[in-house]
């Protein structure tokens, strides 16, 4: 059994009230350790040493920082196949993919912004011979970051990173499904000698952890990716207090597939974009719109093509699908394709749960579903499934492809498939999605804005925007006289 702690003050701690919650591995449907139960007496514990901590941090060079953010980084490079397979024990998705994608993007994270912090340019504005003025930006001092299941090293640190660079002292609080890179990150500040203090971590439920975090009046800015509902209750938490924020919340998104397309590359791309980390990425493309002249050509190499896919035990390299993160998870999905069944859909592809032989008989596995015929405005439709599920949609033109994309509440991305580059671009303009790929999917440069509209959230990350976002922004005015 392992056992996590948390991470405060440079020092891994037990949970003051000695509480612990178990942590399962979703492969085999098993405990295998426990994570610390904490509550708003661990909070403000962390809250106190991040107060500590902050003003030094905050004082360091941009040099400086950076120093000890590529230090964390070259570290995670060295331990980065233990970190992969603690990913993919954790959370049930391959470890190939944990060890070729979701730990080098943690890596990079802390590369990435190490760097940029080195080329930041303040404004200055000239006012002729009156003066002139010019812009600081400033660390906020204590914030927090809140961070998902579904990709837990690789969205924690897209978090922290950021806010660390900008001179905060930084509170985070990792997914209490899947814990464990988080508290491995703990250990590895400590390696690097890692300020105390300027990096906390607390484990616990949303409930008691989360909810202490946001309410707290020296927490200054709060990120946040899960699902819309905890969103809206983050902002209405934080709202009396003027906190900043920063929401990257639920998708809905669609994926145009219009008949002029690279019909080999759109099945392909596709396939990946629908089933990657079994559906559980926010960016996957869960509804798949299809040029009608075309439609039933895609749909045969679509379904041939998932046909392909391997699901079993996440340590097998020819394994492409994991198991699901917890059971409530699994059962809540199968619900959903119970749900478009009641709808008139009609299921082409899996749609059951996918059993596997001991010891990963009681995992959380299920088959690639693809599913057609259904309405527009129904619930399977329109509600995030976060799973490996996707409806299949024609449309006649682009105006009708443009309104079934967009009448969804979400907008967080799109993917289009087009050769007409005039096409492509009028489409992207028109889509209510903070993001739109073309001919391909889950291409991220960051140093480009990332987030939604609607209610997919409020902000964006990455680059100077998540820079700007942990800052304080001050405008000096100095008249010659």
């Amino acid at each position: 059994m392992i056992t996590l702690q948390n991470f405060i003050g440079g020092k891994m701690c037990p949970p003051q009230r000695g509480r612990y919650l178990d942590n399962y591995e979703p492969a085999k449907g098993q405990i295998y350790g426990q994570l610390p139960d904490s509550d708003a007496s661990d909070v403000e514990a962390a809250i106190a040493a991040a107060q500590k901590a902050a003003p030094a941090w905050g004082k360091l060079s941009t040099q400086e920082r950076s120093r000890y953010l590529m230090k964390v980084s070259e570290r995670i490079q060295e331990r980065l196949e233990e970190l992969a397979q603690a990913e993919s024990r954790d959370n049930g998705k391959p470890v190939k993919l944990a060890r070729s994608v979701d730990i080098p993007r943690a890596r990079d994270n802390f590369a990435f912004f190490a760097t940029a912090i080195l080329h930041q340019e303040d404004a200055f504005h000239a006012m002729g011979e009156h003066g002139f003025n010019y812009t600081l930006r400033q660390p906020l001092g204590t914030v927090a970051c809140i961070s998902p299941w579904n990709l837990p090293l690789y969205l924690f640190t897209w978090k922290i990173c950021p806010a660390l660079a900008a001179g905060n002292a930084v509170v985070a609080k990792p997914s209490e499904v899947s814990p464990y890179t988080a508290y491995l990150l703990g250990e590895i500040c400590q390696e690097v000698g890692f300020p105390a203090g300027v990096l906390n971590i607390v484990h616990g439920r949303g409930s008691k952890v989360g909810e202490a975090l946001v309410k707290h009046t020296a927490i200054k800015a709060i990120s946040f990716t899960g699902g819309t509902q905890t969103g809206a209750r983050i902002a209405e938490l934080a709202a009396p207090q003027f906190k900043k924020l920063s929401l990257e919340l639920g998708g809905k998104n669609p994926n145009l597939i219009f008949a002029d397309c690279d019909l080999e590359r759109a099945i392909s791309v596709s396939a990946r974009a629908s089933f990657a980390n079994q559906g559980q990425i926010c960016l996957c493309g869960s509804r798949i719109l299809i040029e009608a002249s075309i439609y039933e050509e895609f749909k045969k190499g679509f379904l041939e093509k998932v046909a392909q896919l391997t699901v079993g035990p996440p340590h097998q390299e020819e394994v492409q699908m994991g198991a699901l993160v917890s059971a409530a998870h699994r059962d809540k999905v199968l619900q959903y394709i119970d749900l478009a069944r009641q709808e008139g859909g009609t299921v082409l592809c899996g749609g059951h749960a996918l059993p596997q032989p001991a010891p990963y008989d009681q995992g959380y596995y299920l088959a690639p579903t693809v599913i057609e015929d259904l309405p527009q405005a129904c619930r399977t439709n329109s509600e995030e499934i976060f799973g490996p599920v996707v409806t299949l949609q024609p449309f006649s033109s682009e105006e009708e492809a443009l309104a079934k994309a967009n009448a969804t509440e979400y907008g967080l991305a799109a993917t289009v498939f087009t050769q007409d580059v005039n096409r492509a671009h009028r489409v992207a303009a028109h889509l209510q999605s903070g993001i739109v790929w073309i001919n391909d999917w889950l291409v991220r440069d960051l140093r480009t804005p990332f987030g939604g509209m609607k209610n997919s959230g409020v902000g964006r990350e990455g680059g100077f925007e998540a820079l700007h976002f942990f800052t304080e922004a001050k405008n000096v005015c100095l008249t010659v006289s």
